[in-house]
């Protein structure tokens, strides 16, 4: 199919189309076709001037448009017949009474020119297969023998007037090359402007389907964007309780160490409010200790206050100089204090059995 030479439809230059598909080249031109019609109109003005340049008839003849050509792009049988005689070929009309005795059959003939109104058409044959070079499908139509009389048929009934091409057409290479093997064709052409909706129905379509799809993706970065949040408001609840926790801690360990206050050393410095810095809690723990190393009794000689262990194995002290964690000091604290109300509990305890 890509050997055959198929001009597709532009503007109004079906005549034009017609030739060059016939001829299986770009042959004319609308220049030269328009040329050809110029001089049909010549001829017939001189026509009309033998009956006398002050006629009515011929005042009217040159007040009337061209009937071989007009604006549009269309030229009349007369042009496409003249350009034909260039290559020695002549129409004659398929369904003449001359040519319907002759009783050829159209398998036997070599091309048909088609006209209906002011569309042009050619139907040749290359090698031994006959095609559909109509400039308005999108492509050569493959018409086979048997199909051939029926589409002439058709065509008639529906008011085109069909040519018959007789004449030596030029070699082509299409010709030779089919001559040699056959094509078969799995689809048929469309028609051009079917083809246009076509293309234009599939790009709406794609569009609507890409809205669709934008559509569900903005839904999908909304959906991730909410669940985005709800892991916030979840981290920030978390931090919140924590905080809450820790601040509840403080204010028991606080509470704790005040009540047991009349069991430390008179000595330490007591601190008022409910806010204890680490410092205050070291020295807090420093004066316990001493009071339960004064319990036991005098330290020997390489004891050392920082060195004695606590009752807990968790709260270990270090030395004075060495910085703790304030959530180290916050449990050294806590357990310090509720080894004191302890203490006083069974210190209680006794009282009331004696």
């Amino acid at each position: 199919m890509e050997s055959i030479f198929h001009e597709k439809q532009e503007g109004s230059l079906c005549a034009q189309h017609c030739l060059n598909n016939l001829l299986q080249g770009e042959y004319f031109s609308p220049v030269e076709l328009s040329s050809i019609a110029h001089q049909l109109d010549e001829e017939e003005r001189m026509r009309m001037a033998e009956g006398g340049v002050t006629s009515e008839d011929y005042r009217t003849f040159l007040q009337q448009p061209s009937g071989n050509m007009d604006d549009s792009g269309f030229f009349s049988i007369q042009v496409i017949s003249n350009a034909l005689k260039v290559w020695g070929l002549e129409l004659i009309l398929f369904n003449s009474p001359e040519y319907q005795r002759l009783r050829i059959n159209p398998i036997n003939e070599r091309s048909f020119i088609c006209n209906y109104k002011e569309h042009w058409f050619t139907v040749r044959k290359l090698g031994k297969q006959w095609f559909n070079l109509n400039s308005l499908l999108t492509g050569p139509e493959l018409i086979s023998d048997t199909y051939l009389a029926l589409f002439l048929a058709q065509l008639q009934q529906e008011g085109y007037s069909i040519f018959v091409v007789k004449g030596d057409l030029p070699d082509c290479e299409a010709d030779q090359l089919l001559q040699m093997v056959r094509v078969q064709q799995m689809q048929r052409p469309k028609l051009i402007g079917e083809e246009l909706a076509q293309l234009k129905e599939q790009r709406v379509h794609k569009t609507d389907l890409e809205r669709v799809f934008g559509a569900n993706e903005g839904s999908g970065m909304a959906d991730q964007d909410e669940e985005d949040l709800r892991r916030a408001l979840a981290l920030s609840r978390q931090e919140m309780d924590m905080e809450d926790e820790e601040a509840d801690l403080r204010r028991a360990i606080q509470l704790s160490m005040q009540g047991s206050s009349r069991n430390i050393s008179p000595d330490v410095p007591q601190t008022s409010g409910t806010n204890l810095t680490s410092e205050e809690l070291r020295k807090r723990r420093e004066a316990y200790f001493e009071k339960q190393q004064q319990q036991v009794g005098p330290p020997g000689p390489s004891s050392h206050l920082w060195d004695r262990p606590t009752t807990c194995p968790g709260a270990l002290e270090s030395s004075p100089g060495d910085s703790r964690s304030e959530e180290d000091m916050l449990q050294a604290a806590m357990t310090m204090s509720l080894e004191t109300v302890g203490n006083d509990l069974k210190t209680e305890g006794k009282n009331n059995s004696c």
